[in-house]
C-alpha cells in the first residue's frame, strides 16, 4: 500500500509534488491524487519536495524527516571530508559500538539505487570474534589452492600467494589488514543495474564512516579470495541469486593522517 495523503490544511496547490514524481502518477486535483499505485517508484520525492510538508507517503510523517535548510554541510568541509579519506590498513583490536555499525548501515542504505529498487543487501561481520574465524577459514582454504598448485597465474595468484606466505611466517594478515569488521554489498541480479548500486552505497558508507572517525579500506584481495573460493560465499549468508558488489574492511584505526593528499588535475574528455 502505497498511503499516499495529503493533509487538506498545510497544502498550498503549489504543484510541485506533481511535477517532481519522476513516474508521472500524482495528478493535483483539489488536492493532489496517486492516479496508479503499482507504478509509484516509492521514491519519497513528493514528501521531500512539499514546501508545507503537507505529503504522507508509505506511513511516513514528514514531520519526522529532517529539514534541509540550515542542516547541509559546510563544502569546505565536505571537499576536506573527501581529499582526506585514506585506506586504512591498520585497526585497533577492539570492537565498533554495535550502535555505531548500524548508524552507518542506516545512514548507507539511503544511498541512490537504479529504478529506486533500493535491494542492495549489507553483509556485515559485527564482532571481532567472528572476524577472526572468517580469517582463519580463508587462510586455510587459500593454503589448500596454493600447496596444491592451483592459485592462477599472474597477479591475483602472486598477490595471494604471498597473504598465505605472511600469514604461515608472521601471522601478518594482508586480506583484511587485520581489520575487526567486514562488509560485503550485494544486489538481487535481476535488479536494474546490482553492481553499480552496490558500489554506490559501499562509497556512501565509507564517507560516512570516516566522517564518524572509522577506518575502511575496499578489499579487492578479499574479492579475489571469493572468486578462487565461491564456497565463501553461501558460508557468508549471501544469496545465491545475489550478484557481489564488493567487499570493505573497517575499524577503529591505529594510524592517524594529519593532512589531504594532493592530486589533479582530472582527467576529463570534453564531448563536442
Amino acid at each position: 500500500m502505497i498511503q499516499f495523503h495529503v493533509d487538506e490544511e498545510r497544502c498550498i496547490q503549489c504543484g510541485e509534488c506533481e511535477v517532481e514524481c519522476p513516474a508521472g502518477v500524482i495528478t493535483l486535483g483539489e488536492l493532489p491524487t496517486i492516479t496508479d499505485e503499482q507504478g509509484c517508484l516509492q521514491c519519497q520525492h513528493c514528501l521531500a519536495v512539499c514546501p508545507t510538508a503537507a505529503i504522507s507517503i508509505l506511513g511516513k510523517n514528514p514531520d519526522e524527516s529532517v529539514a534541509l535548510a540550515g542542516n547541509m554541510p559546510d563544502p569546505e568541509r565536505l571537499v576536506t571530508l573527501i581529499k582526506g579519506r585514506r585506506s586504512v590498513r591498520r585497526y585497533k583490536e577492539e570492537d565498533l559500538p554495535p550502535e555505531l555499525i548500524d548508524e552507518l548501515l542506516d545512514i548507507a542504505c539511503h544511498a541512490p539505487t537504479g529504478v529506486n529498487a533500493r535491494s542492495v543487501l549489507f553483509t556485515v561481520v559485527r564482532q571481532r570474534a567472528v572476524m577472526h574465524s572468517l580469517r582463519q577459514e580463508v587462510m586455510e582454504q587459500l593454503a589448500k589452492l596454493k600447496d596444491s598448485g592451483q592459485l592462477p597465474e599472474g597477479f591475483i595468484g602472486q598477490y595471494l600467494g604471498r597473504a598465505v606466505q605472511a600469514w604461515q611466517e608472521a601471522g601478518t594478515d594482508i586480506i583484511f589488514r587485520g581489520a575487526p569488521h567486514l562488509l560485503v554489498t550485494s544486489a538481487p541480479q535481476d535488479a536494474p543495474c546490482p553492481v553499480q548500486d552496490s558500489h554506490i552505497a559501499l562509497t556512501t558508507f565509507q564517507l560516512m564512516a570516516h566522517a564518524r572517525g572509522v577506518g575502511t579500506v575496499w578489499d579487492g584481495l578479499f574479492m579475489m579470495v571469493l572468486s578462487l573460493c565461491p564456497d565463501l560465499v553461501p558460508r557468508l549468508g549471501i544469496p545465491a541469486n545475489h550478484i557481489l558488489g564488493y567487499a570493505m574492511a573497517f575499524g577503529a584505526p591505529a594510524v592517524e593522517f594529519h593532512r589531504t593528499v594532493q592530486r589533479g588535475p582530472a582527467l576529463v574528455n570534453v564531448v563536442k
